[in-house]
Parts: structure tokens; C-alpha cells; sequence
């Protein structure tokens, strides 16, 4: 049984860049928690016990809203780097605070994904294979925006492909690897150093065992504004892909601490956060209502990112935006 992980949160997030200067993308709220959250609950309900946060971009936000990771169920360390090393330098890195058994293998989660796909299975079919390193693949409909994957029929790596307009297989990297400690061993430490473009072509070179687990559960890349509402939006609605939405009834997650006028309507995986303020008549779907925001009379909000304490004004019409003032 695998219950240790490595979680890589150390990106900028800049295709978010307009949402994430004070705030590092995995601590954006989705469905009234930060990502992170979400991917710590998923991974203490598929049995890991000590995870370790790979950090850089604003390091210090982490700790004092995670603290030692007792109230979440299991122990988390914090590993921050000082300038960012990629994520094989990061996962190098963050394996220093982990006590790893010669034969011990880890799972690795990327910050800006979210997953419904099966843990447990991924390390059943990790270890039944005795890889080196097993990748969490996706089938798309369109792989032109991703490196794909083509595997063999015992569910081997046969390449590790950089996005093209002609994709071989429409299977992707979806971004949760299990590494054992020796893959871990050869990722030189302390220097930038990236799993997609060095780690996993030199194994593959090396004639190491990479293998490939297709999961077709739920499964978005949180790095577009549209992508991040989304994915609050399907966790609302389908709150069984992570166990930290257990607060949402109806369909929708509106905290004790907000106030919304009784004409209102809220729909369509909505949240509406502590403290703001929705007005009478007014209609929200689909749409992130942050801390402090206030919502005008009769406007209608669809599909949209309110930051925390931006005032819309009465009988306003937004959809498919980000408000930030």
C-alpha cells in the first residue's frame, strides 16, 4: 500500500494570472475550499498518511491555513524552494522529507488538476507491473493541447510525446505519477529539472519501466479562468469527486456566513462565500461568488469569478467573466 505523496503547488499559474498575484493558484477556492484541499481529502481517503507540499510561489500562505495537516487526517511537511526547480527538481527536493524504504513507492499530484480517477487501482496496477514510475492517463477527444502517451498492450510507455497537431493516441498525461525511489534517486537534485521533458524520455532511454494507467474518471486542468469555474462548478454538482463538498445542497454551496436576499435564485453549482451579499431578485448560476462580494438587485451573474469584495452594481447582466474590481 502506497501512503505517502509528494503534491507539487509550487507554480505561478499564469494562464491565471489575473486571479493569482496575491493568491498561488492551488489556493484558489474551488467549491468553497482551496484546490489543494481538495486533492489532500482525495488523497487521505485513498490512504495516504504523509504528504509533502512542494512549494515556491508564495510559500507562505500554505502553512497557516494547513498547519501540520492533523485536522485534514494526515500528516503534511513542507518543502519550499527557494527558486523553482520544475517539477522533477521539485519532486527531488520534496523527497528529502520523506524517509523512504529502498523499495518504497510514492504518489505525485500536480497542483493544478483535479481528479475523480482511483487511487487505489492506479498503486494496484503500479506495483502488480513492478514499475519504476506509472503515469495517470486520460482519453480526450482532441490531444493537440497535450503531451500524449501511446503504450503497448501490457500498458507499457513506448514514448513520452510534446504536444503536435497530429497526435499519435488521444491518451494523455492527466498528471499523478506514482515513482519509486530509485526513478526518484536518478532526477539530479537541486537543479531545475522537468519529469515531461527530461525524467520520463530519459527512463524511457534507459530502458526503465514506465507504465501508463488510463482511468477515464472525471478529470480537468484548472489552468484557464473558464477551466477554474468549471471545475468549482462539477465539484458542486457532482460532490462524490472529492470528499471536501460535502457541504453543497441543491446543487449549489452558499455559506452560513453570507447573506441572500429570499427572491434570489441560486443555480447551477454556484458558491456563494462567507460574507457576501446577494440582492433581491437577482440570479445566480454556475458562478463563484467570493468573501465580502456584493451582488446589486435584480442582476444576473452566469458562469462568472467574483473576487473577494467587488460590488456589482443592480440589473447588471455578466456572463463568462472575471470581475476583479
Amino acid at each position: 500500500m502506497i501512503n505517502k505523496a509528494i503534491l507539487l503547488v509550487g507554480g505561478r499559474g499564469t494562464r491565471l494570472e489575473e486571479l493569482t498575484k496575491n493568491t498561488p493558484k492551488p489556493m484558489l477556492k474551488v467549491a468553497g475550499a482551496p484546490v489543494t484541499e481538495h486533492q489532500i481529502a482525495r488523497a487521505q481517503a485513498a490512504g495516504i498518511t504523509e504528504i509533502v507540499l512542494a512549494t515556491s510561489y508564495l510559500a507562505e500562505v500554505f502553512k497557516p491555513y494547513f498547519g501540520d495537516g492533523s485536522k485534514f487526517g494526515l500528516s503534511i511537511k513542507y518543502a519550499i524552494e527557494e527558486q523553482p526547480l520544475g517539477t522533477g527538481g521539485a519532486i527531488a527536493n520534496a523527497a528529502k522529507s520523506l524517509n523512504l524504504a529502498s523499495d518504497e513507492s510514492i504518489f505525485i499530484f500536480n497542483g493544478d488538476v483535479l481528479s475523480g480517477h482511483d487511487l487505489k487501482a492506479q498503486a494496484e496496477f503500479h506495483e502488480s507491473k513492478g514499475a519504476d514510475v506509472t503515469l495517470h492517463l486520460v482519453r480526450v477527444e482532441d490531444a493537440r493541447a497535450y503531451g500524449c502517451v501511446p503504450l503497448d498492450l501490457d500498458g507499457k510507455v513506448l514514448e513520452f510525446l510534446e504536444k503536435m497537431d497530429q497526435p499519435k493516441v488521444n491518451t494523455i498525461n492527466a498528471g499523478c505519477y506514482i515513482f519509486n525511489k530509485s526513478a526518484i534517486e536518478q532526477i539530479r537534485p537541486d537543479e531545475v529539472v522537468s519529469v515531461e521533458r527530461q525524467t520520463f524520455p530519459e527512463l524511457l532511454e534507459n530502458k526503465g519501466a514506465l507504465y501508463g494507467y488510463i482511468d477515464d474518471s472525471y478529470w480537468i486542468d484548472m489552468g484557464t479562468p473558464a477551466s477554474y469555474i468549471k471545475a468549482s462548478r462539477d465539484l458542486i454538482l457532482n460532490s462524490e469527486i472529492s470528499p471536501a463538498t460535502r457541504q453543497a445542497r441543491d446543487g449549489v454551496i452558499i455559506s452560513k456566513e453570507a447573506k441572500v436576499d429570499a427572491t434570489a435564485m441560486i443555480s447551477d453549482g454556484s458558491v456563494i462565500e462567507s460574507g457576501a451579499v446577494i440582492g433581491a431578485r437577482c440570479q445566480i448560476k454556475g458562478s463563484i461568488i467570493s468573501a465580502g462580494s456584493s451582488i446589486g438587485d435584480g442582476s444576473i451573474i452566469d458562469n462568472c469569478y467574483i473576487a473577494p469584495n467587488v460590488s456589482i452594481a443592480s440589473n447588471k447582466k455578466i456572463s463568462r467573466e472575471i470581475i476583479n474590481n
